[in-house]
């Protein structure tokens, strides 16, 4: 039996999810421009590409409440909770809302949903090239955080917090899970979006990685 092609969009494709995000915030009381305030610039490099990402967050880690199929969170403060960031874009109404949710619970209001405007066809070839770094992090991490004891925390090695690190970690062994596998068929269909401005017709030919 042949293969399938890999380039068609059976097998990979692309659902926008702005408009569902944006009748989702004309609901809300908050204006747009106060929610999405995270500046491109500022992203975390961990962020996958994609409409949504994370900036310069709080450590409260709390974004994981609303959305942990999506955000995941950094350990770049050092012996404890860092930054959040989205390891995976929705790709349905419910994931869109979901991560909302989880944009509306951060206190700095560091996320954006503007990534279209700065992503390019090439930037998202290099961050694909470049996962590994990501990708050991994330392994590293896992093993950290899932740990039950962790002596060098000082004063963060609180059993207490033990639930909440437990469950960071299973974000890091998903986002390991993605990167592994579903992440490089979104990604060939969000190059066709930032290449054509559209969603993939069936059977229509994904660009290559």
């Amino acid at each position: 039996m042949p293969r399938p092609d890999p380039a068609r969009s059976d097998v990979a494709g692309y659902w926008n999810p702005l408009p569902t995000a944006r009748r989702l915030v004309d609901e809300l009381a908050e204006p747009a421009q106060e929610l999405f305030t995270g500046v491109w610039d500022q992203r975390n490099w961990r962020n996958v590409p994609g409409p949504f990402y994370a900036a310069e967050t709080d450590s409260l880690a709390i974004g994981r409440r609303g959305a942990p199929d999506h955000i995941a969170y950094d350990d770049d403060l050092g012996g404890g909770f860092g930054f959040e960031f989205v390891y995976r874009q929705p790709v349905n109404a419910a994931e869109t809302e979901a991560v909302v949710h989880a944009c509306r619970m951060e206190l700095y209001r560091g996320y954006n949903w503007d990534g279209d405007d700065h992503w390019t066809v090439e930037g998202v070839r290099d961050w694909w090239r470049n996962r590994s770094r990501v990708r050991e992090w994330a392994v590293d991490i896992a093993a950290d955080w899932g740990a039950d004891t962790h002596p060098h925390w000082d004063d963060n090695a609180d059993p207490v917090y033990l639930p909440h690190y437990h469950d960071a970690a299973q974000g890091h062994r998903d986002f390991v899970t993605y990167l592994d596998g579903g992440l490089e068929g979104y990604l060939r269909g969000y190059l066709f979006w930032l290449d054509q401005h559209r969603e993939p017709r069936p059977g229509e030919a994904l660009p290559h990685l």
